[in-house]
Order: structure tokens, then C-alpha cells, then sequence
């Protein structure tokens, strides 16, 4: 039976919604959170549709088993495919993510803005009506295999691959960077180091946490108690591998 005290359920393909984990529960710190990572999986960015939604459907399972009173999707392509689906399907709250370019336009003063994302998140109908609405300036880069330098914690290969994808623009006159898979938070030092200064780095990690609080508090599932909640780590790939990069990735986004 669902009720305020049961956990929210958080995924992604893989470690990536760890960031978004993070900014969940600086947002609603008394929330329990089971976030699971189907690095098994990953990534979803490059597979066919169909084959998303099975792994997409595969998770919604194990989390409704577990009685989470609403879910996260911390992936932005998992968004894209399936969260309309998800969502005429089962009776509880469901979120997604989607890359922040309506934010990044509002703050654009002429100049470009980068949005880096998978491939798969590029092509799906939902980035183009986002793109149709908010794209002025904007310049689409598809980011084959940054995923999975970030699932590998390969900062220097990472750094390589951000050098030679922006080599080909003038970064003064780039106003935004939009991080349109939630990994690529993790590449924010990275990115800082190697844009301007005045160049914005915009994810959708906060507004979607915002949005779950919105949520709750509608629903009347909003956690009452004032003790912090407890996060619990799964994933469908090999526990004693992936579990320690998860939590050196949450120590991280809650630092950054």
C-alpha cells in the first residue's frame, strides 16, 4: 500500500542519476530513496526504441515491487522514450528529466548554445518539440560514448573527448552549455576548466527536484517525519563493482 513513508524510486541506465539523487535529497532530505541503476544495461542512448522501453518496463517492475510512491527517471532518454507511457500505465506519480535548453534560452544573449546529449535523446520527437520551441541558437551535439567514460570515472579520456568535441566552436561565443544527460553532470569540473568564464553550465537536476517536492505535497505523499531518510543503492549489473563507484559518485554531487 502506498503512503507518505515509503521510498521514492529513482533510475537511470546507469550511475548517472546519482547526480540527480543528490540534488533529490538536498530538496527533500526526510524522503527514503531507492535508486536503482541498470548499468546491466547501459546505455540506453544507443539502443533502438523498443529495446529501451523492455529495460525501462524490466525497473518499473522491480520499484513497484518495493512500493515506491513515485518515481524519478533520472535519464533523459529513458524520459523521452517511455515516460508517457509510464505514465498511462500506472497509478502513482511519475517524473522525468529533459535537457534544460528552455532555461538555457532565456538566458542567451546572442550567443550559441552547446547541448550535449546521447544520440538517442537528440532524435526522439520530445527533444525536437523542445528544440522547435526553444532552439534558437542552439547547436545539437551528439555525444556517442561520454556516457560510459563517466560509468568508467575515465576523467582524462573524458577530458580528451570534451576538447576534441568543442574544438570546432569559438567558446566566446558560446553562452550556455546544456547538460542534456544526466552523467555528463559529473563533467561539470571538467567543463569549467575548459569553457569561459561567463559561459553557464545548466542541467535539470534542480528543477526536477523542485518539481518532486510540487508533486508530493499534491498527492499528499510528502514524508512528515523530520529525521534525514535513508538512500538505498541497486543494480542490475555487478553489485561489488558498481555499488562503490555509486557512492563515490553521490560524495561527489553532494560536494559540487
Amino acid at each position: 500500500m502506498m503512503g507518505n513513508q515509503n521510498p521514492v524510486g529513482v533510475f537511470d541506465s546507469g550511475v548517472g542519476g546519482i547526480g540527480t539523487l543528490s540534488a533529490l535529497r538536498r530538496e527533500l532530505p526526510q524522503e527514503d530513496f531507492l535508486y536503482f541503476g541498470d548499468t546491466l544495461h547501459a546505455p540506453y542512448g544507443t539502443k533502438p526504441r523498443e529495446e529501451v522501453m523492455a529495460c525501462v518496463t524490466r525497473v518499473m517492475t522491480h520499484l513497484l515491487a518495493n512500493h515506491v510512491k513515485a518515481v524519478v527517471i533520472a535519464c533523459n532518454t529513458a524520459t523521452a522514450v517511455a515516460a508517457k507511457e509510464l505514465r498511462e500505465t500506472y497509478d502513482l506519480p511519475i517524473l522525468g528529466m529533459e535537457p534544460a535548453l528552455k532555461p538555457a534560452h532565456a538566458l542567451r544573449h546572442g550567443g550559441s548554445i552547446l547541448v550535449l546529449a546521447t544520440p538517442m535523446t537528440l532524435r526522439l520527437e520530445k527533444f525536437q518539440q523542445l528544440y522547435a520551441r526553444y532552439g534558437e541558437g542552439a547547436i545539437p551535439l551528439p555525444c556517442p560514448g561520454l556516457m560510459e567514460l563517466v560509468e568508467q570515472e575515465a576523467n582524462e579520456q573524458a577530458r580528451r573527448y570534451l576538447l576534441e568535441l568543442l574544438h570546432p566552436y569559438d567558446l566566446r561565443t558560446v553562452d550556455a552549455v546544456v547538460l542534456g544527460c544526466t552523467h555528463y553532470v559529473f563533467l561539470r569540473p571538467l567543463l569549467r576548466e575548459i569553457l569561459p568564464e561567463n559561459v553557464q553550465v545548466l542541467d535539470g537536476n534542480e528543477g526536477t527536484a523542485r518539481q518532486l517536492r510540487r508533486v508530493l505535497t499534491e498527492n499528499d505523499l510528502l514524508c512528515a517525519r523530520e529525521t534525514p531518510g535513508k538512500i538505498t543503492l541497486e543494480t542490475s549489473g555487478a553489485p561489488e563493482t558498481v555499488l562503490p563507484v555509486m557512492r563515490r559518485l553521490l560524495v561527489r554531487a553532494d560536494t559540487m
